[in-house]
């Protein structure tokens, strides 16, 4: 039995192009200890089938968008008006919530959280039980791990990573390039 059924008569259109279904559950599935998604209950919007695995307990719910080639998968949740696009995945038993935005090749995975307004995008990584809100933002090829923070309007970006228990806040900047070292012989 499937998971959830796409909703053809409930839609948006996006730029004219591209166009996104509500989505149905078929049956009760379990998002967390304390939140059930019940047989009928309506959820988010998905371009189609191959946003939203059917099996696991991953899901889609509110006014948040799943389209392009991205995926949520697992045990993961999309949730309120965030958005998840490109090929983008979302995994685990990550949370992407609020108005958050996942694009690119982007991946959130594990127990990480990214909402707020917050943005993960190009080839970033956040993982573990790393949390990135407010208006923070991680792109490129960086990686947000482990239980580390990055919130405000921080931007973490090019090849750096966040790892441990590190905070990355307020207005800061982090970034590692590939850049050679200069040095005088």
């Amino acid at each position: 039995m499937k998971k959830y059924e796409i909703l053809k008569d409930e839609f948006i259109t996006l730029n004219d192009e591209t166009t996104l279904y509500r989505i149905r559950a078929c049956k009760d599935i379990e998002i967390s200890p304390t939140t059930t998604i019940h047989k009928g209950d309506i959820g988010g919007y998905i371009e189609c089938e191959a946003n939203l695995e059917q099996k696991g307990n991953c899901w889609v719910s509110g006014d948040a968008w799943v389209y392009g080639n991205a995926e949520v998968c697992e045990n993961a949740e999309v949730c309120e008006n965030a958005e998840v696009y490109g090929k983008a995945v979302v995994s685990g038993d990550a949370w992407v919530c609020e108005n958050a935005e996942v694009y690119g090749n982007a991946e959130v995975y594990g127990n990480a959280e990214v909402y707020g307004n917050a943005e993960v995008y190009g080839n970033a990584v956040v993982s573990g039980d790393a949390w990135v809100y407010g208006n923070a933002e991680v792109y490129g090829n960086a990686e947000v791990c482990e239980n580390a923070e990055v919130y405000g309007n921080a931007e973490v970006y090019g090849n750096a990573e966040v790892c441990e228990n590190a905070k990355v806040y307020g207005d800061a900047m982090v970034c590692e390039t590939n850049e050679p070292d200069i040095t005088d012989d």
